[in-house]
């Protein structure tokens, strides 16, 4: 007679994903706030401390959460991003917004498998996106380095689809691209020598960890019985608040990737 198939041990395997979930989400709360608080406090060691910490944390609570992997794809270039934009000068800087742009390919894969609004309506964000880009284009070129303007230009193209993907996926999503391309314009601004708004790096990290928040949450919260599109997802529960900030230095250093 042949062996009996040994029980999977299901409840121990929610209560560790749980603990996982809940262990993630906190790391990330954490790390935001404090990094947040460097950039007000103008403590470039805490900024720089906590700012390699924040897409992995948010990658891992997306993870536990079972999240497809296109979602922890885009966190992981997000990531990269990060860590490469903390090195400075023109080429880390390039670099940096290769892999943003990364992210945003694995996003619009992702929301490419579905959407909500009516062909009638998503032609408004269509639209809005697209004015938003050319203005921000023509705005933005003057004050560019030469080198800089065709990199800037495809990269704030390829982030305003990134946007109307997320407003055709959800309305969390969709306010999380909004948050991304809020985030870069400030950066792009910066580097095209435009005024900036005061405590302009918290605003940019503020901004951008909103987006990566909320474009997470808004798949995660997403469920696709059938299509695979959120394996195992339990139903969400509260999350924590996006978190800090990080400022673009004139060397890019301290930014993130430009894009009108």
């Amino acid at each position: 007679m042949a062996d009996a198939a040994l029980p999977t041990p299901r409840p121990r395997s929610r209560a560790l994903r749980g603990a996982v979930v809940r262990g993630a989400r906190g790391v990330f709360a954490a790390a935001a706030a404090a990094h947040l608080v460097g950039q007000l406090a103008g403590a470039d060691w805490l900024v720089h401390a906590t700012k390699p910490l924040l897409m992995p944390a948010l990658a891992a609570y997306a993870a536990a959460r079972g999240a497809p992997r296109a979602l922890v794809a885009g966190l992981g270039f997000g990531w990269a991003g990060d860590v490469l934009l903390q090195v400075g000068g023109d080429g880390a800087f390039l670099a940096g917004m290769g892999a943003f742009a990364a992210g945003h390919v694995c996003y619009l894969t992702l929301f490419r498998r579905e959407h909500r609004l009516p062909r009638a309506v998503e032609r408004r964000p269509a639209v809005a996106y697209g004015a938003a880009w050319a203005a921000g284009v023509g705005v933005l070129w003057p004050g560019l380095d030469p080198g800089l303007r065709g990199p800037v230009a495809a990269y704030s193209l390829l982030l305003a689809a990134m946007a109307f993907g997320a407003a055709r996926f959800g309305p969390r999503a969709g306010a999380g691209g909004a948050l991304f391309l809020l985030s870069d314009t400030l950066i792009a601004t910066d580097l095209a020598g435009l005024p900036q708004p005061p405590a302009a790096g918290f605003w940019v990290m503020a901004t951008y960890l909103a987006a990566q928040y909320l474009i997470a949450d808004g798949v995660l919260r997403r469920r696709a019985p059938g299509r695979g599109l959120v394996r195992g997802a339990q139903p969400p529960g509260p999350g924590p608040g996006p978190g800090p900030g990080h400022s673009p230095g004139p060397g890019h250093g301290e930014g993130r990737a430009a894009a009108p």
